[in-house]
């Protein structure tokens, strides 16, 4: 690998990202939109349903949009002959994995900062812990959104296919995340499953900034997302292929 290459890598995606304005909008602005739509849907409720599921939520959209598009983006670069052309250079997987980590991350950066910019400056979000920390950890789940979704285009053929992925990959752990049923109440089988996705504690770190001042849980939830970044990287780089058969 190569700091150079990698770089350049970065640099192609986000250009390439920048002249298609119908992505950069969903990228930067489709949390955004969600957030507000939950809070329009709670406006009027006695109860501070928008404070108890927003930050939750915050940290599942960005996770939503980056797997979606960065998986449907790798695919579109592999079947294109784009990626096997890239491939045939000097450029390892991992430049290319990881210059595509990059970009999204960038792109993580800007839409986690203006989704919770809006929801606690202008929706009125309330929380106990960091408004800095509740970015980083949005930053985090749209990273965890970008890996999985890399690893996952190494096994569709087209980009239907890597859109099938999602009911199999995104919404068992949106069942089980703890946003619908707290994780204690779960069944055991499946609060053991629950631990295992990554998910679930992206949430959790979202939950203890609402409650709490206290970050070391938070950093505890960050280490375990950011272990399953990195392993999904580990992994899209062993199993991308060059072409499509």
């Amino acid at each position: 690998m190569s700091i150079r290459r990698t770089l350049a890598v970065t640099g192609r995606v986000l250009a390439q990202i920048r002249r298609d304005p119908r992505t950069l909008v969903m990228l930067v602005a489709l949390p955004t939109l969600l957030m507000t739509l939950l809070w329009w849907m709670y406006e009027d409720s006695p109860a501070p349903i928008f404070d108890q599921i927003g930050p939750a939520l915050l940290a599942i959209f960005p996770f939503i949009v980056m797997f979606l598009v960065t998986s449907v983006t790798t695919l579109r670069e592999r079947s294109s002959g784009t990626l096997e052309r890239l491939l045939a250079m000097p450029l390892g997987k991992g430049d290319f994995l990881l210059g595509y980590a990059l970009a999204f991350g960038v792109l993580a950066a800007v839409q986690s900062g203006v989704a919770v910019g809006i929801s606690v400056g202008l929706l009125g979000l309330e929380i106990s812990g960091s408004v800095v920390m509740l970015v980083v950890v949005a930053i985090v789940d749209a990273l965890l959104g970008t890996a999985l979704g890399l690893l996952v285009s190494a096994f569709a053929a087209t980009e239907f296919q890597a859109v099938q992925f999602m009911p199999a990959v995104v919404v068992p752990q949106i069942l089980l995340c703890g946003l619908l049923v707290p994780r204690d109440s779960l069944p055991s089988v499946l609060r053991a499953i629950s631990d295992v996705l990554p998910l679930s504690y992206a949430v959790d770190a979202m939950t203890h900034l609402v409650s709490s001042t206290d970050t070391g849980d938070v950093w505890i939830d960050l280490a375990v997302v950011a272990a399953f970044v990195v392993a999904g990287l580990a992994l899209g780089s062993a199993t991308l292929r060059r072409r499509t058969p």
